[in-house]
C-alpha cells in the first residue's frame, strides 16, 4: 500500500481554510490521521506570525479559533473532531499566539505600578480603566449616542454577538474547580443571567430578540464578524476554559462588567431617539442596573481578596488589559467603518 503524500502547503488563507474547516466535523480519528501533521502546525504558526501585520492572517486566525471553540461551546448535530490530539495541538498553538500578541500591546513597566494593598489595588485597576482610550469611547457617547441609524445599530449587535450570546455559558465555565464567596459571586452573575428562573427572561434569550428584530441570520452570525469581534469572543472563552487562566479571567470580567452600564445606557438613548420597538431594548435595560450591582459586587468579594497575592495581581491586571486594548481595538475598528 502506498504511503501516502502530504498535501501540498495551501497557496492562501482561504484554500488553508477550505482544507482545514471540513476535518473539523468529521471524526477524531479522520483529523489524527493527518499525513503531515508537523506541515499543519507549521502552517498555524506561520499565521501567528503574520497576524501581528497582516489583517488577513489576523482574521483567519481568529476565524479558525471561533471555530474550533465552537466544537467545545455548542452541541453537536454530527461527528465533530472535539478529541482530536492533533486539533488540540492546533488549538494550542492558536491560543498562545493570541495571548502572546495580546501581552505585546501591554506597557510592562504598568505592572510596576500596582499596589500592595488589595483595596488600593482595586482602586489603581479602575484608575487604568478611566485613562484607558477605551473608557467613554466616541463609538458609543458621540456615534451610537446620536449619530447611529438603525442599520448601524443591526451592525453594532451583530458585532457583539461574538460574547454577549452565550456570557452565560461563559460564567459556567469560568466557576469550575472555585469555592465559598467567589463561587457564590459567580453563581448569582449565572442566576440573574438565566433570568432568576424565569425562562422567557434569560438574557440569551432577550439578546435573540434583538437578533431577530434586526433580522440577523445565522449565517451572518457565523460569517460576517469581524476579527477583532471574533478575538473579543475568543478571549473570552480562552480565559474562562482553562483554570491556569482563572485570575485573568475575574480581572477581564470586572472590567466588561464595569464598562458596560455606561455604554448600554448609550445604546438605550440611541435605541430610544430611533424610536424602535421597546422590547427589543430589554436586555440592555436589565444590564444597566445589573452590571453595575455586578461589578461593585465583583471587586468586592472577588478581585479584592484575591489581591493578597502579587501574582494573582499581575494576572488579573492581564486580564483586564487584555479586556481594555481588544475592546479599544474593536470600536476604533467599527467607528472607522462607519
Amino acid at each position: 500500500m502506498p504511503t501516502p503524500t502530504a498535501p501540498a502547503r495551501p497557496a492562501t488563507d482561504e484554500e488553508f481554510l477550505a482544507d482545514f474547516l471540513p476535518r473539523l466535523t468529521r471524526p477524531a480519528e479522520e483529523l489524527d490521521a493527518h499525513p503531515d501533521p508537523a506541515a499543519l502546525l507549521e502552517a498555524v504558526a506561520d499565521l501567528g506570525r503574520r497576524a501581528v501585520g497582516d489583517p488577513d492572517a489576523f482574521f483567519t486566525q481568529q476565524y479558525l479559533l471561533s471555530r474550533i471553540y465552537g466544537l467545545h461551546t455548542q452541541l453537536p448535530t454530527g461527528p465533530t473532531a472535539e478529541t482530536s490530539t492533533v486539533l488540540h495541538a492546533v488549538t494550542r498553538r492558536l491560543e498562545q499566539d493570541t495571548a502572546d500578541a495580546e501581552d505585546s500591546w501591554i506597557d510592562p513597566a504598568l505592572y510596576e505600578g500596582m499596589p500592595d494593598d488589595p483595596a488600593a489595588f482595586v482602586a489603581w485597576l479602575k484608575g487604568v480603566a478611566r485613562e484607558h482610550p477605551v473608557f467613554k469611547h466616541p463609538y458609543y457617547h458621540r456615534f451610537l449616542r446620536n449619530e447611529a441609524t438603525p442599520d448601524d445599530l443591526r451592525r453594532f449587535v451583530l458585532q457583539e454577538s461574538s460574547v454577549d450570546s452565550r456570557f452565560d455559558d461563559l460564567l459556567a465555565a469560568m466557576q469550575i474547580g472555585t469555592d465559598g464567596v467567589t463561587k457564590m459571586e459567580i453563581a448569582k452573575n449565572f442566576w440573574d443571567e438565566m433570568g432568576n428562573g424565569n425562562p422567557a427572561e434569560v438574557h440569551t434569550v432577550l439578546f435573540d430578540r434583538i437578533i431577530r428584530h434586526f433580522g440577523i441570520t445565522d449565517e451572518e452570525l457565523s460569517e460576517h464578524l469581524s476579527a477583532e469581534a471574533l478575538l473579543g469572543g475568543n478571549l473570552a472563552v480562552l480565559i474562562c476554559r482553562y483554570r491556569g487562566l482563572f485570575a485573568e479571567a475575574v480581572g477581564h470580567l470586572a472590567i466588561a462588567e464595569w464598562l458596560a452600564p455606561d455604554r448600554f445606557s448609550q445604546v438605550l438613548h440611541a435605541w430610544q431617539r430611533l424610536d424602535l420597538p421597546p422590547d427589543g431594548i430589554t436586555y440592555h435595560k436589565l444590564h444597566i442596573g445589573i452590571d453595575a450591582h455586578h461589578a461593585s459586587a465583583w471587586f468586592a468579594h472577588v478581585v479584592k481578596p484575591m489581591a493578597v497575592s502579587p501574582e494573582a495581581r499581575r494576572a488579573i491586571t492581564r486580564g483586564a488589559l487584555w479586556r481594555l486594548n481588544s475592546s479599544g481595538r474593536y470600536l476604533d475598528r467599527i467607528l472607522n467603518l462607519v
